[in-house]
């Protein structure tokens, strides 16, 4: 079904109380009008300081909820405009994995937003799914740890109610792989991928010359190569870090837009959900086995 014929509805912002964050957190989630059984996919976007928030992402979005999926995107702290000078930007990035937590663990309440929803919902058919700092906080609940200064790994956030992960422009590895810009402003950059064994499909772009890396685009095809889940990788040919302008429709911040990019992207995350999730293989397997010059897909 074509997302401009799908029948959706879309509620915001649902308020969930959040002590200790400093502000509760906002949430958007869109729906299916119709169906049962509906699989969930949590959605953490961009940084804020792009324009990122709980309402962009739509190409992805709708895309997804016209196929039967149910999309919760929590609005992160930086989406709000928060202060250089806040404390809690030294956190930021745990703060962001904690909203994801938050939401899977009041997600009755989310559903509850939308009378009759959590009855057609299959709440343990879960993914999490993210695009840049997103894919970055999406990783925490698939096992992606941060490695500190002194070399010790973070604790883990590992959420086993999470059963697949969609995550786009992940960054990669840390250390000297980073640029000195990086280094200074982004210092939990540094994942140690060993424990992400969740199903997770990579996807990166093959020119996302990323100002964070000193490496090149192929910097954003470490999660695949070295999380032991990650089971797949697509790498779009000559897209940036919009990935053909996933962000928004018309979104200012997209370099290489591309419709045809996007489209791809939106059919491939989505019939890999349906397969990591159970629901069916075989959309996997025909878009896998695509032969297209918009970008090659690696398995393992």
């Amino acid at each position: 079904m074509s997302a401009l014929t799908a029948q959706t509805i879309s509620v915001r912002p649902i308020t969930l109380a959040a002590p200790g964050r400093g502000d509760d957190l906002l949430v958007h989630v869109t729906a299916p009008t119709a169906g049962n059984d509906l699989p969930v996919v949590v959605f953490s976007h961009g940084y804020g300081a792009f324009g990122a928030s709980m309402d962009t992402y739509r190409p992805l979005v709708d895309h997804w909820t016209a196929h039967g999926f149910v999309v919760v995107q929590p609005n992160h702290l930086d989406a709000q405009g928060i202060a250089t000078d806040d404390p809690r930007n030294a956190d930021l990035w745990k703060i962001r994995i904690g909203d994801l937590r938050r939401v899977i663990d009041q997600l009755e309440t989310v559903l509850a937003a939308i009378p009759g929803l959590a009855e057609r919902t299959d709440a343990d058919r879960l993914a999490v799914a993210g695009h840049s700092y997103g894919a970055t906080t999406a990783s925490a609940l698939v096992g992606a740890r941060v490695i500190d200064a002194d070399g010790a790994l973070s604790t883990s956030a590992k959420d086993q109610r999470v059963k697949a992960a969609v995550l786009l422009a992940l960054t990669g590895t840390g250390g000297e792989d980073l640029s000195p810009f990086a280094q200074e402003n982004f210092p939990f950059m540094s994942p140690n991928f060993s424990d992400l064994t969740t199903p997770s499909l990579i996807v990166a772009g093959g020119a996302d010359d990323s100002p964070l890396s000193l490496r090149g685009p192929d910097w954003f095809t470490d999660g695949f190569h070295l999380a032991p889940g990650a089971t797949d990788l697509l790498t779009l040919t000559d897209a940036e870090h919009s990935l053909g302008g996933i962000n928004a429709y018309d979104d200012t911040h997209t370099t290489d837009e591309n419709p045809d990019r996007v489209d791809l992207v939106r059919r491939a995350t989505t019939a890999y959900l349906r397969g990591a999730l159970g629901i069916e293989q075989e959309s996997w397997r025909n878009v896998r086995d695509e032969e297209t010059e918009l970008g090659r897909f690696e398995s393992k």
